[in-house]
């Protein structure tokens, strides 16, 4: 509800001295002064104090006469009074500059009280009786292109607001026009603004086709205006609208374009956006390599924003972009484990208990974070085993289990190119090592195994041996206790210790032998 020209009316009211000679533009403790200093302290952020000012530069305004500084510091003490939820006394301050300015002879004055306490009226949603103030302010004020620009925004929102999509693009679009004509660029971008942010209200209700329509229109004006990093705003929502109406091939255009001009633009919570989006295109689609590699740079561009106090709730984002990133690796975790009944879950049981191992060993979250979404990944290469090896209900031959033995290693070929922000690779690789040296596929040996491999590893083998599989029933909890009691040799003292902490009694299943399910990974 700022407004400099109301202000610049003001300036020029108070330029010269009550007897007529020209001075300095402000007289020392002038209501005016007392005006700009509140002002200053509201732009401050000290509320307490700018309202001093203004109830101040009220009394000194009113004592010496100076109506049009008057009509102004009750309009913006009625502003700071509203959005300190003193909306009675707002609208009453707000009311009385009204009347001052009418009595002053000032249209524009009396226009900008009314478009405030129209915005008084919106914010707490009286529609009507805003409407009636905003189109009063037009009436009376509209000469101002500044205030016209305002008010046009103001009735725009309303028009939104009430589904009237065709009105509110009209009300935008002249707003738009209105602050071009004063060459305010930021204006402009702001009014523009809005028609993204109703576009994503829209999203957000499932109303797509309106969300569809503002973003549109407001592509349209921030072409004009060369705008790229408003214009990746609008892509972005485009293309997450047909995302979300079954049209991929568009959305993956419009989601790149986004991206691309948050690039050329130099916007990185634009390009972290952007990206972030296009990852759930990609997961819907299956191809969830392409997903983790998207989130990987939405969640290293949102790393860059973290430090920056201006931008709001980067946090909160980075939070949900995480969640996003174990949805997607479950996903397709469970998606390599869909084709063969036996071992379906196996991933998400690993995952479970390797954290609780982890939490018995102190494991900090980054660590516990990394061996969540390696448990997941764990077994990504067994998509290259041949399905009548994987499920052959024999005994394996030495070259089928060579075969087997492959897995880890083409794990990660799968995910050459992805970049993870975790440290994950290591866990696929060396998930089959064991402490004593016997393990595959690089016969590490001791603490040459990281501790993350090791905590996958010896909840895998577990879970293994307590499930079916197409060559031997279950094995109990207890048996399968006592097995890797035996061959405890295969991990680390520390990790068999928490493990056995962090599993106490996990279910009871009948008896199999280790060394099979060892052969059969």
């Amino acid at each position: 509800m700022s407004n400099s020209h109301s202000e610049e009316w003001v300036r020029q009211a108070t330029a010269t001295r009550r007897s007529g000679s020209v001075g300095p533009l402000f007289k020392v403790g002038s209501a005016a002064d007392l005006l700009h200093e509140a002002r200053a302290k509201e732009r401050a952020a000290s509320i307490p104090e700018a309202v001093q000012c203004y109830e101040a530069a009220i009394s000194t305004a009113e004592r010496n006469g100076e109506t049009a500084v008057l009509a102004e510091a009750l309009r913006r003490l009625a502003i700071v009074l509203h959005y300190r939820n003193e909306s009675e006394r707002a609208d009453a301050l707000c009311n009385r500059s009204y009347k001052v300015a009418c009595g002053l002879g000032n249209d524009v004055l009396a226009a900008e009280a009314l478009n405030t306490m129209g915005g008084i009226a919106l914010r707490t949603g009286a529609l009507e009786e805003a409407q009636h103030h905003f189109i009063q302010a037009l009436d009376l004020g509209g000469q101002s292109r500044e205030l016209l620009a305002r008010i046009e925004q103001n009735l725009g929102i309303i028009a939104n607001i009430r589904g009237q999509i065709v009105e509110a693009v009209t009300h935008y679009e002249r707003s738009v026009e209105a602050y071009r004509a004063t060459n305010d660029e930021h204006g402009c971008a702001t009014a523009c603004m809005c028609l993204v942010n109703h576009a994503e209200a829209h999203f957000l209700r499932e109303r797509y086709d309106e969300a569809r329509r503002m973003a549109e229109a407001s592509l349209a004006i921030f072409d004009q205006l060369d705008s790229r990093a408003d214009k990746s705003e609008a892509y972005k929502m485009i293309g997450m609208v047909y995302r979300e109406t079954g049209r991929p091939a568009l959305a993956e255009s419009r989601l790149r374009t986004a991206i691309e001009l948050a690039v050329s633009a130099g916007s990185v919570l634009n390009e972290a956006e952007a990206a972030r989006e296009l990852a759930l295109l990609m997961q819907t689609m299956g191809r969830n390599q392409d997903a983790l590699t998207l989130l990987n740079t939405a969640h290293r561009l949102f790393g860059r924003l973290e430090a920056r106090v201006d931008l709001v709730n980067v946090r909160g984002k980075v939070s949900t972009l995480e969640t996003t990133y174990f949805e997607v690796v479950r996903e397709w975790g469970q998606s390599i484990e869909s084709a063969d009944s036996y071992t379906f879950g196996h991933c998400e049981r690993v995952a479970q208990r390797a954290l609780s191992v982890a939490r018995e060993l102190e494991c900090d979250d980054t660590a516990q974070t990394a061996i969540r979404l390696g448990a997941y990944l764990h077994d990504l290469g067994k998509v290259r085993v041949p399905h009548e090896v994987l499920n052959k209900p024999g005994p394996l031959t030495r070259e089928e289990f060579e075969i087997v033995q492959m897995h880890p290693l083409w794990g990660l070929e799968l995910l050459a190119a992805v970049e993870f922000p975790w440290d994950l690779k290591p866990i696929i690789r060396w998930h089959h090592e064991r402490y004593d040296g016997t393990g595959y596929p690089d016969r590490l040996r001791g603490d040459e195994i990281p501790l993350a491999a090791q905590i996958v590893g010896i909840v895998d083998v577990y879970d293994a041996i307590t499930t079916a599989r197409s060559y031997r029933p279950a094995v109990s909890h207890d048996a399968a206790m006592a097995e890797i009691e035996r061959c405890r040799s295969w991990w680390s003292e520390a990790v068999y210790e928490a493990f056995i902490a962090a599993v106490p009694q996990l279910g009871t299943r009948g008896p199999a032998l280790l060394a099979e399910t060892i052969q059969r990974p």
